[in-house]
């Protein structure tokens, strides 16, 4: 996706939004006018160029280096990237998007580093644009709907809501190939049928039909998996504080809002063991990483019959996200970044 932001004051920037949305909202409130483009939806790049010579648009703000940052090549106007994840952690393994990822960081005057392993990966393939990477955390906030019907959520999704000790767990993701929404659903339906009180919904928007259409017929054969609606934000927020435990199957990450606003919700974390997951998780201390299912079910179980366990990665991960997740602190940095586009 790629936004853009018509100026209110006099510098203004277009900006792809972070996987938490917040951007946009950090840059009206210091009094720019954001227009969000979804690149993925024009029909050719002259759309993107003409939108970016229009006169009154001052800058330009993009996520993810490849796939929204190559629209802004050439740009009239000046534009910052934030990196997404893939680009940096799957791209770069292209001769060609890697060529023209270092054209278009080589014009960007800031790039957005959600950790400091991305901005050495990327400083590494591309030493002369070091210094202008710099590393912001996403900020986290969460906001559950109070009157939210759990029991009414659990029968949409065909989950018995009179079941004693039942534990649902939440895998919340755009449905695509990089997020790997099937890793887990064998070993999870297997576990289902020994143990019926455990349940897998997946949520999230339907980003890859093809990948949708398979999932929908694997799961008709998956029973304790369940494919669930899309739902707006704060519904999801409140979902997730009913759950047992938020899971992450991705093979890769830039930084995952989900298990960062899980951790926010004092709700448990179980993730696969990448590096984007791996830079937010301590293994044991503030959620648990797995490296294959068979490990995912061991941990889950261990996690279920240990509340004391379960307690203080909760509370860990609370205090992780308060210390380094601030809303606050990452509304401040964009808004400087942004400055950096006069």
């Amino acid at each position: 996706m790629l936004s853009r932001m018509v100026p209110n004051l006099p510098s203004s920037a277009s900006a792809n939004q972070p996987p938490n949305g917040d951007t946009r909202s950090h840059l009206n409130d210091a009094g720019h006018i954001c227009i969000l483009k979804d690149a993925s939806r024009c029909e050719s790049l002259t759309e993107i160029a003409n939108l970016t010579s229009a006169d009154q648009f001052d800058a330009a703000l993009a996520i993810h280096l490849y796939k929204g940052g190559r629209h802004l090549q050439g740009s009239r106007i000046p534009f910052g990237i934030i990196f997404g994840g893939t680009d940096i952690n799957e791209d770069i393994r292209s001769e060609e998007k890697r060529r023209v990822m270092g054209a278009v960081l080589r014009e960007a005057r800031f790039a957005v580093a959600f950790t400091t392993k991305m901005k050495e990966l990327a400083a590494a393939e591309w030493p002369d644009a070091s210094k202008k990477i710099y590393v912001q955390y996403q900020g986290i906030r969460t906001t559950p709907t109070e009157t939210f019907d759990w029991c009414r959520f659990l029968q949409n999704a065909d989950i018995p809501a009179d079941t004693e000790d039942l534990h649902v767990f939440l895998l919340i993701c755009g449905l695509r190939r990089v997020k790997d929404p099937l890793y887990l659903v064998d070993v999870f339906s297997d576990w289902h049928r020994k143990e019926p009180t455990v349940h897998l919904g997946i949520i999230g928007p339907a980003v890859d039909p093809l990948l949708t259409h398979e999932m929908k017929e694997k799961i008709k054969r998956a029973p304790g998996v369940h494919l669930l609606q899309e739902m707006p934000q704060d519904d999801l927020h409140a979902a997730m504080r009913r759950c047992f435990a938020v899971v992450n199957s991705s093979i890769s990450e830039g930084m995952s809002a989900a298990i960062l606003e899980a951790m926010d919700l004092n709700i448990p974390v179980l993730a696969r063991n990448i590096p984007g997951n791996a830079a937010i998780i301590k293994h044991k201390d503030t959620g648990l990483l797995f490296s294959d299912p068979q490990e995912f079910v061991a941990l889950s179980k261990s996690l279920m019959n240990d509340p004391i366990m379960e307690r203080e990665i909760v509370t860990r991960a609370k205090d992780y996200v308060k210390k380094y997740h601030s809303w606050e602190c990452e509304r401040k940095a964009y808004q400087n970044l942004v400055l950096r586009l006069q």
